[in-house]
């Protein structure tokens, strides 16, 4: 047996069938229990791959996890974290998840674990990181919004491979006021849901006053693995028009629950997602369509298309933070148009260095995007502006945005 699942359970002690399989399970989701510590004999689990622990009233982040050899993934959102010993991280740590806990500091031994690639840390109430950082060389997206920093943790942009980056609601951010067509709640006829994320839900609708058919996304509220969604928000209202951009409408007024909700134009049905999120292989990758091919002309449209709209963000302040493929819609022309300012950031307040150090770490998570579309059939000279993307001294998405 490879994998396990005992979600919402109800359990405060781990079944005998978990050590039954010691030696052959890598995959245990025990989130959604009573757990508040893990036993001893879990170090047992010599092939445990992933390990699934949210929404436990965990205080402290079990430290027999730090022995188990081949743990690569460790996921405990929402659960009560304020404390993580410096041997709690497993040596082969790659992808880390505490979203959402009472966290004030973090080991230095984090920043000790080489294979580190993904570390999501919204909504905690870190101060600081730990000064080891500098050392994660192989850390590509992080996520430290909504917590107390008070400076920018500008460490992080000397990491050779940092792509996807989200700071937004720390004291040190800039928070810009910015108005937009309002447009009330009670002017709007809901429909179906069309889709549900992280940050809210997105339904289709009429406009009473015009007839129009438009998207409306209501916001949930709460922190997310991005961060807080009023910084979505805003970030969205800062980016203005572009024509790869899904056209904002308005501000909703008059939500009878008070949320935070936005009016945007409804994509045609002609268009489709270029790609699939990333899995638990792939990491920080997303998971391109096996039956997706594209014609040289489809992936140059796309790679200039995207390439123009986050020159165009840059310009007004903005960083997209999530720059993918799971993130961007193409029709069958290859028109390009993208979307989710979950992990989107607010670039006012920041010094000239740190502005231009943010546009070289996008400039990565271009690259990426740029590595999938060859995957599916781009052009030679797609791979000369990625490896252009990826080297030490990459271009700006101004040269980028002019030359594809």
């Amino acid at each position: 047996m490879k994998e396990l699942s005992f979600r919402n359970a109800g359990l405060d002690t781990l079944p005998r069938e978990v050590f039954a399989h010691a030696d052959t399970l890598e995959h245990l989701d025990l989130s959604g229990n009573h757990f508040t510590s893990l036993p001893d004999e879990f170090t047992g689990l010599r092939s445990l791959r992933r390990l699934f622990l949210s929404n436990n009233p965990c205080e402290e982040l079990p430290r027999v996890i730090g022995q188990l050899p081949q743990l690569e993934m460790v996921v405990l959102k929402s659960c009560r974290l304020n404390r993580v010993a410096e041997d709690a991280l497993p040596a082969r740590l790659r992808w880390l998840t505490l979203t959402d806990n009472q966290l004030e500091f973090l080991p230095e031994s984090l920043g000790h674990r080489p294979r580190l690639q993904k570390l999501a840390l919204a909504g905690n109430r870190l101060r600081a990181l730990p000064g080891s950082m500098i050392n994660a060389t192989a850390l590509e997206l992080i996520r430290v919004s909504a917590n107390a920093l008070e400076q920018f943790p500008r460490e992080l942009l000397t990491l050779p491979r940092l792509a996807w980056f989200a700071w937004a609601g720390n004291p040190f951010c800039t928070r810009p006021d910015v108005t937009v067509q309002p447009i009330a709640w009670d002017a709007l006829q809901l429909h179906e849901v069309l889709g549900s994320g992280a940050s809210g839900v997105i339904s289709r609708a009429t406009r009473r006053d015009t007839g129009a058919q438009v998207a409306v996304k209501v916001f949930k509220g709460a922190v997310t693995s991005d961060g807080w969604p009023e910084d979505e928000v805003r970030a969205c209202l800062l980016a203005g028009q572009h024509e790869h951009l899904v056209a904002l409408e308005g501000r909703v007024v008059g939500h009878p629950e008070g949320a935070e909700a936005l009016v945007l134009a409804l994509i045609p049905p002609s268009y489709r997602a270029l790609g699939g999120p990333p899995d638990f292989e792939s990491c920080t990758r997303d998971v391109m369509p096996p039956d997706l091919h594209l014609s040289s002309a489809q992936a140059l449209h796309i790679a200039g298309g995207v390439a123009s709209l986050v020159d165009h963000l840059h310009a007004r302040g903005v960083s997209h933070g999530d720059l993918y493929a799971h993130n961007t819609r193409i029709d069958d022309a290859g028109h390009a148009l993208v979307g989710d300012f979950g992990a989107a950031n607010v670039l006012e307040g920041l010094d000239a260095d740190l502005r231009a150090g943010v546009e070289r770490a996008e400039v990565r998570s271009f690259g990426a995007l740029l590595d999938d579309l060859l995957i599916r059939g781009a052009p030679a000279s797609l791979a000369e502006m990625r490896d252009a993307c990826w080297s030490s001294n990459p271009p700006s998405f101004a040269s980028l945005a002019g030359g594809s």
